[in-house]
């Protein structure tokens, strides 16, 4: 008898479970981002993938496995991209640009991510508490930006005293912000955050802020 996860494919062919699982992902991410997870329906997802809910609740279990398993990826991908940073040649002030510019490539070229963050976030985080996969994956970032700031504070370079998530949740916000909240403010003060024209003015003004702050002199405080 053939398993599900290998259903044969025209030709003969067998279809990757891997693969499968992967096509379910990428189809499952669109949706749920579009719709929300009470607006997403598997029947759609399994439409689009062309297989069936029955093969999606095999790999995943259900429409809350598969939204869990969707933030695991998304969250993946950026923890993946942390990780692969290298700063360690660069002074600290360079550092720290370097890490701003990379968070904020990332969001831009991800809204889908966005999307789903604010959903999560619209259910309370239920999900990604759930999830023993998110509860470990910690962020590389705050490794970094630790050893940064240690560098930058002895060397001199940076005066603030600044938590490491701190400094984390500054960066990210703006990011965020500017690609979530882009049609809000577009709309109300007429100017397009994602307007690519403005690009490297904003990825250069958050570098700006960010080392602004932490070279600040705060003698008079």
């Amino acid at each position: 008898m053939t398993s599900v996860d290998e259903t044969a494919r025209p030709g003969g062919r067998i279809r990757d479970a891997a693969r499968t699982k992967a096509e379910i992902l990428d189809v499952a991410t669109q949706e749920f981002a579009r719709a929300g997870y009470d607006g997403a329906r598997v029947d759609e997802i399994a439409a689009r993938t062309r297989t069936t809910k029955r093969m999606i609740y095999y790999y995943f279990g259900g429409k809350e496995q598969l939204f869990t398993a969707v933030l695991e990826r998304a969250y993946g991908v950026i923890r993946e991209v942390e990780q692969e940073l290298d700063v360690e040649h660069l002074d600290p002030v360079a550092a720290i640009r370097r890490l701003v510019e990379v968070t904020f490539d990332h969001h831009e070229a991800h809204p889908d991510f966005i999307r789903l963050v604010s959903i999560e976030n619209i259910h309370g985080a239920e999900h990604i508490a759930a999830s023993e996969k998110l509860g470990r994956i910690g962020s590389p970032a705050l490794d970094v930006i630790r050893r940064i700031l240690a560098s930058g504070q002895e060397s001199g370079l940076f005066t603030a005293d600044v938590d490491a998530v701190d400094l984390h949740a500054m960066i990210s916000s703006f990011c965020f912000f500017r690609v979530s909240n882009r049609a809000t403010f577009g709309a109300l003060f007429g100017r397009d955050l994602v307007d690519p024209a403005q690009r490297e003015h904003y990825r250069t003004m958050l570098g700006d802020m960010v080392i602004a702050y932490l070279t600040a002199d705060r003698a008079a405080d």
